[in-house]
This record gives C-alpha cells, structure tokens and sequence, in this order.
C-alpha cells in the first residue's frame, strides 16, 4: 500500500517553513500516476507558498514493482536495518535490488527495470557510446550534459548521447553486450542483497581499475 506523510520544509530561498507530501514507500505497479510522477520528477517538485519558488526535494523512498520483481532504494545513504531484514524474502523471490543516490539516476532505473533489462548491462553501454561519442569527435566529455538510456527492443539498445546543441544516438547489440559480461563475469559481478548501486560511477570504477591492475 501506497504511504504519504506530510511534513514541515524549510524554503531553501525564503527560509519559511511549510508543509510538503513526502512518500516514504511507493508501490508503483500499483499506482500509474505515482508511478508516471516518479518517472518525471514531478512528485519530489515543491513550491513555496510564500515566495512561490519551485524546487526538487529528494526524500527517502523505497520503491516496489511487484510485477517486474525490482525494489529500489532512493537515499544518499545505504538502506537500514528495516529495509536489509527483507532482502533475505526478496533474493529468494528473484527481485532485483539497487540503491539510487539521485533522481535522475532513479527514473532511469524504473524504465530499464521495466524493461527487464540487465542495468549493468545499460551502463556498460552507456559508457561505450560516451566513449565512441568523444573519439569520433562528436563533442568534448566536458560538452557532453547526459548520456540517456532510451529502450531496448529486438535485442537491441537505444542509448542518446546529448550536449546542449545536437545529440547522437547509437544502436548496441544486446547480444554483444551479453557477451562482453559473460566473459568478464568476474568483473561486473555484485551482491543484490546490499541494494548496490549500478550507475555511470560504477562503470568507470570498474574500467579505473582494471586499467590499474594492469
């Protein structure tokens, strides 16, 4: 069931507190417009009463698809001991768990978990085509403003490259990809009992240090 709570907030411009609706936990295969307001960012934007200022407030929340068997935790912080005693049921059951630190890291999750997509896999293709987009002088990595995830069908993946001018879209096998994991298992292996996070840092961690070790 889905859970809101109201809560006092201070007006990060005015310094006036107020009170905004914060959901700690999100059933979202339950609720399509909270579901739809997750994917947009509309449901952690406020405005101020008093001085009518818009802002984003990212507050704690656990997300569930029961449908596509994922939870995710959307926190700066790793996940307590409320939210760890569950993921023993959750392993068991074959849901996929991760942690997003941000929001734009969060709606991106929802639509690749939707999709049924191995988010490793996402995120190695995000980096190859960041890296393709930079050597074949399409713009500078300081140029680039976001490198999105945009659907994976009949085994292959859209992945948009953007700077604030023009944009480059690359078609990746999945099979490719796959195989690049498989052989490498080692590397891109984790522990989805402790919600790990599965993001653009990750991926160039992983790449930092194999370049170490070499």
């Amino acid at each position: 069931m889905n859970e809101s709570a109201n809560v006092t907030y201070t007006c990060p411009y005015c310094g006036r507190g107020f009170e905004i609706e914060v959901w700690p936990v999100i059933y979202g295969d339950g609720d399509e417009d909270l579901r739809d307001r997750c994917l947009s960012g509309d449901l952690f934007r406020h405005s101020c009463p008093h001085c009518k200022h818009e802002f984003m407030v990212q507050n704690d929340l656990v997300y569930i698809d029961r449908i596509h068997k994922f939870v995710i935790w959307v926190s700066e912080k790793d996940p307590g001991s409320d939210l760890i005693r569950f993921t023993g049921p959750l392993k068991d059951a074959g849901y996929v768990l991760r942690r997003c630190p941000t929001l734009q890291e969060f709606s991106m999750k929802i639509q690749v978990l939707e999709d049924e997509v191995d988010d490793r896999m996402v995120e190695l293709a995000r980096y190859d085509s960041f890296i393709e987009f930079v050597n074949n002088k399409k713009g500078t990595p300081e140029e680039v403003t976001s490198v999105e995830y945009q659907r994976t069908e009949n085994g292959v993946m859209k992945i948009n490259v953007r700077t604030d001018d023009k944009g480059m879209s690359f078609l990746i096998p999945v099979s490719m990809l796959e195989e690049e994991m498989e052989e490498n298992a080692s590397v891109y292996e984790i522990d989805n009992e402790s919600f790990p996070v599965i993001n653009d840092a990750w991926i160039i961690s992983l790449f930092t240090d194999s370049m170490g070790e070499a």
